[in-house]
């Protein structure tokens, strides 16, 4: 393969393929939606504090179901389970298209189309972190990885860019292009073949549906890297005040909130790319915790910047330091877990990520009540810093670092997917080998 399409290797397979078209479609559509959503709430009311609502409404049913979603990942196929999903966000766009019709006046229809949307959340994505490693060979896997990232970013840019000139048109306008593309997506995912094969189904018990959680527990390394994007994204959520701060600090209407929206997208998307080309191989501890350091950093420089232009640029290496720690954390999860469990395990990473990005939203909320808004954004990238400070004085093995575990012998690759059972040793969080039935 010539050099300038290694970095597109993994697109050689028609499975992955199909999956990032629908993905993209679907996650494009929730980018355009989510200008609509917010600016069509904060019109109504005028407190930032409902813009954490919308955040919270979607975060408290996918924190309930998200471990249920997870143990459904590892004994179902993948494919049908995001088809559902996507015909329950297509079923959440048109109602808040009938709902704006009608003439919207309050915000709980909205919010209440949220939640639906984080049912549908919960059990899309570890499905989609877990899927991958089937759609691909294991050399391939970093580049899908880095594809994937940059085909969501890509999204993340044109999606507020075209959600912001589509709402010149009126909300309606955005809930139906929505509709439109999640439609598609639910087509595409449909031809995408997983070689899903029916395990032996384990009893849903309380055992088996945390198997995911004592696994995390036992890997310092995976703990480590999922919990210091937990802490961090939880306190830097500034994205989540865009809408207030476009209209009450920066002055400019609902194209310059898409703007806003998309310099995120443009830095890690770019960064992605540069990834996909020159991947991270050395050094990763360091890597990721400069990553986040560096979406600490940015999300400060946006708090106390009074300039458009300024704002964009801290919002832009915001995304691309965002891009590094997402990049080191989906590889490491995915080539430290076993097949047998990689739904559950995916489950417990969700969990972290979307109490990072929902509750965080939240937090934003409640922070500007207490504090105001430009404060509330400082002391979040402020905490950030403070977070990836202790996170590198607590994770010793994490921080020193230096390769990712070698394809060949990652346990994820070396297990078949015919439904071991595991086992983890308390002390070294080590894998133990697949535990026989019957045995004690």
């Amino acid at each position: 393969m010539s050099d300038s399409l290694k970095g597109f290797s993994a697109l050689r397979h028609r499975n992955f393929a199909l999956f990032l078209g629908a993905r993209f479609l679907v996650q494009i559509a929730l980018q355009i939606q989510s200008v609509a959503v917010g600016w069509q709430v904060y019109a109504i009311t005028g407190e930032a504090l409902d813009l954490g609502l919308i955040g919270l409404a979607q975060f408290l049913p996918f924190a309930a179901l998200v471990l249920v979603a997870g143990q459904v990942a590892d004994h179902h196929d993948k494919r049908w389970i995001l088809a559902v999903c996507f015909a329950v966000d297509l079923l959440c766009a048109l109602a808040l298209l009938a709902f704006t019709l009608f003439g919207l006046r309050e915000i709980w229809p909205v919010l209440a189309v949220m939640a639906v949307f984080g049912v549908a959340r919960a059990f899309i994505m570890p499905t989609t972190q877990a899927i991958v490693m089937s759609l691909v060979p294991a050399e391939d896997f970093s580049n899908a990885v880095a594809i994937s990232s940059s085909a969501f970013h890509v999204a993340v840019i044109g999606g507020p860019t075209l959600g912001g000139l589509l709402y010149l048109a009126g909300p309606e306008a955005v809930y139906a292009v929505v509709a439109g593309l999640i439609a598609l997506a639910t087509v595409s995912i449909a031809f995408v073949h997983t070689g899903f094969q029916r395990r032996q189904r384990e009893p849903a018990t309380w055992h088996t549906l945390l198997e995911g959680l004592r696994f995390v527990r036992s890997r310092p390394v995976v703990l480590g890297a999922i919990s210091l994007d937990l802490f961090a994204v939880l306190f830097g959520g500034a994205t989540a005040l865009l809408p207030a701060y476009a209209n009450d600090v920066l002055h400019v209407g609902p194209t310059g909130l898409g703007l806003l929206r998309t310099a995120p997208g443009v830095g890690a998307a770019l960064t992605a790319v540069v990834l996909a080309h020159a991947p991270i191989t050395r050094r990763v501890g360091r890597w990721m915790f400069g990553g986040v350091a560096v979406f600490g950093a940015a999300t400060v420089v946006f708090g106390l910047s009074k300039t458009f232009a300024v704002s964009l640029v801290a919002l832009f290496l915001l995304g691309a330091g965002d891009m590094v720690s997402v990049y080191i954390r989906h590889i490491l999860v995915q080539f430290e877990t076993p097949d047998a469990i990689r739904g559950r395990v995916s489950a417990v990473n969700s969990v972290f990520i979307g109490a990072s990005n929902e509750l965080g939203e939240f937090e934003s909320g409640v922070s500007v009540v207490l504090l105001g808004l430009v404060p509330a954004v400082v002391f979040g990238g402020v905490a950030t810093l403070v977070v990836t400070a202790a996170w590198m004085y607590w994770f010793p093995v994490l921080r020193t670092m230096d390769r990712f575990p070698h394809a060949e012998s990652a346990p994820a690759l070396r297990e078949s997917a015919g439904g071991s059972r595991w086992r983890y040793t308390k002390r070294k969080g080590r894998r133990a080998g697949p535990k026989r039935r019957g045995a004690s």
